[in-house]
């Protein structure tokens, strides 16, 4: 019965986020403006620069930015306890997240379309903009390296998923076609949601498996070099062409995901068997603060969303105010996904007792995908009298099927920051589309294999970094905003109070891991670490002295007017 009380008021919540204060900022603060012409007209080239009904886009940036995780990284944090998991999502979404991410477009919109790294040059200055390139260029390898990884582990996991898995790829491009054609939104995707779920029950029937060792590698390394190729073709595309009707068919199949997990809580009314506040961790794990907060960032705030955001969306917003709709209704989807997901993970449907619970969370990082994927289904037979095992193949689907959508993405997001290096220092090779996505490729299967060997998992090696320069992406992201907003002579405190919050947490994660990677003589970690805690504190030395100048500045004309 706790569970119906945790989705009520976090419903609540999201709601008065949407409906007042996303129209305060975006009126009053960011004051998006109709009449603005943005960069998908200005620009426009039927590639990257498409202008896009709202809806579609939605479902692009939505699906791009979620992944797998705003499932991962609260049916992790779950282990403090659901309370404190439960605050951060729903205030981390409509203080944190809805706001990063519409100013992220609106920043990037204002700046012809620009990635935050390149485009802070402009609004802090050159040096910041470098810095912050590396790490934007880090987290994106990070992403593209991990997640290749995990579809590959799914697919071997779960043969089921794969015939709908690419069954979704030729849904994509045949509605890609006819929306080109100006056939109706709503008829193709119902058709198309209909053809994406006849996938799911008939693969099923059709498990797809690569033989266990071809070409002398594994199948899960295999299948990561299959995937990478794909998102090599898929990042030269038109976004027209698969990204957009890829990403909205995602969105939509998500939808239906939200409702039958929320339905399900609203019909079976399951009780909580998680602790509010976990009081029997293990010994050795780490403190609820600042773990929390780097541990849940897609669904919270996440610095991943701010290169989408700056990176293709921003490059196919139509108009200004529809960065409130893309950006923070955006936000809020993530945010009920990782509602939902605490929710599985913490109620009778994954564990029917308390001492059955502490059980599998016996120490940190033990729930994630799985534990979603086996909590959703017992909640939704339990709602819906589905079978588990359809039930967990819908489930299963949905993580691979936003892994991939965020990997396509993210491919194409490595392809724009190898194009502005090639405008920021004159290479003209690196402008060239193609050859950039292969830098791009070769980089991700550089590290996939040269640092895993021949498994091709070399990428999680330095995903333990992922949480902190994450987040410390995050403020740096909200910083760029806040400056833009001091030199408009707006009110920054609605971004600049996020942003001091995020830093202090995710840089003394930083340094927590930091001591971790040393002790453990990982010194590959260290000196990632090390580069992206000093990386930040640049940035922001570079940010303050120009706010300083520019209050100084203020002050010597108010001084001279007075005069």
């Amino acid at each position: 019965m706790q569970s119906i009380a945790i989705v009520i008021l976090g419903i609540i919540g999201m709601m008065f986020g949407w409906f007042v204060y996303s129209k305060f900022i975006a009126s009053r603060i960011f004051k998006l403006d109709d009449s603005f012409v943005t960069p998908a007209h200005t620009e426009q080239d039927g590639v990257d620069f498409v202008p896009t009904n709202k809806v579609v886009l939605w479902g692009h940036h939505f699906t791009s930015v979620a992944g797998a995780a705003p499932i991962v990284g609260p049916a992790i944090a779950v282990y403090w306890g659901w309370v404190p998991a439960v605050l951060w999502v729903v205030f981390g979404t409509i203080l944190f997240a809805g706001v990063h991410d519409m100013g992220a477009l609106w920043a990037s919109s204002r700046h012809k379309g620009k990635s935050m790294g390149a485009l802070s040059e402009s609004v802090i200055g050159k040096r910041s903009r470098s810095l912050f390139m590396i790490v934007i260029f880090l987290v994106l390898l990070m992403v593209n390296a991990v997640f290749g990884v995990v579809i590959a582990n799914s697919f071997v996991s779960q043969p089921n998923a794969v015939f709908p898995a690419w069954m979704a790829i030729a849904v994509a491009l045949v509605i890609g076609q006819l929306l080109k054609r100006n056939f109706a939104l709503v008829p193709l995707c119902l058709v198309g949601i209909a053809v994406l779920y006849a996938s799911v029950y008939f693969g099923s029937y059709i498990p797809i498996s690569l033989p266990e060792t071809m070409f002398g590698l594994a199948d899960k390394a295999n299948w990561i070099i299959i995937l990478f190729v794909y998102a090599a073709i898929a990042s030269l595309l038109p976004v027209w062409m698969l990204l957009q009707p890829r990403d909205f068919i995602n969105g939509m199949q998500l939808l239906v995901g939200l409702f039958l997990l929320y339905g399900a809580v609203f019909f079976s009314l399951p009780d909580i068997t998680a602790p509010a506040f976990n009081t029997q961790t293990a010994i050795d794990s780490p403190s609820l603060i600042p773990l929390l907060f780097v541990t849940i960032a897609c669904g919270a705030v996440s610095g991943f969303h701010g290169i989408v955001a700056s990176g293709t969306s921003s490059k196919q917003l139509d108009k200004e105010t529809d960065a409130r709709f893309v950006g923070y209704l955006g936000a809020i989807g993530e945010g009920s996904l990782a509602l939902i997901t605490i929710v599985a993970v913490s109620g009778v449907a994954f564990a029917a007792s308390p001492e059955e619970w502490h059980e599998v969370y016996s120490h940190l990082g033990a729930g994630s995908v799985g534990a979603f994927i086996t909590g959703g289904a017992n909640l939704i037979q339990q709602g819906w009298g589905l079978p588990v095992d359809f039930s967990s193949t819908i489930l299963a689907v949905m993580v691979v099927l936003f892994a991939g959508t965020t990997m396509d993405s993210g491919v194409r997001l490595q392809r724009y920051i190898i194009q502005e290096w090639g405008d920021i220092y004159a290479i003209n090779l690196l402008k060239n589309g193609v050859v950039a996505t292969l830098l791009a490729v070769g980089c991700c299967l550089l590290l996939a294999f040269g640092a895993g060997g021949a498994s091709g998992s070399g990428g999680m090696i330095i995903w333990p970094l992922f949480g902190s320069t994450n987040q410390i992406l995050a403020s740096l992201t909200l910083l760029v905003i806040s400056v833009m907003l001091i030199k408009l002579g707006r009110p920054a405190k609605y971004t600049l109070i996020p942003m001091v919050f995020v830093l202090v947490m995710a840089f003394f994660a930083g340094l927590i891991k930091l001591k971790e990677y040393y002790l453990a003589e990982n010194y590959l970690l260290v000196f990632l670490d090390a580069v992206v805690l000093v990386v930040s504190v640049l940035v922001m030395l570079e940010a303050f002295s120009v706010v300083s100048k520019l209050k100084k500045d203020e002050k010597r004309e108010s001084l001279e007017s007075e005069g």
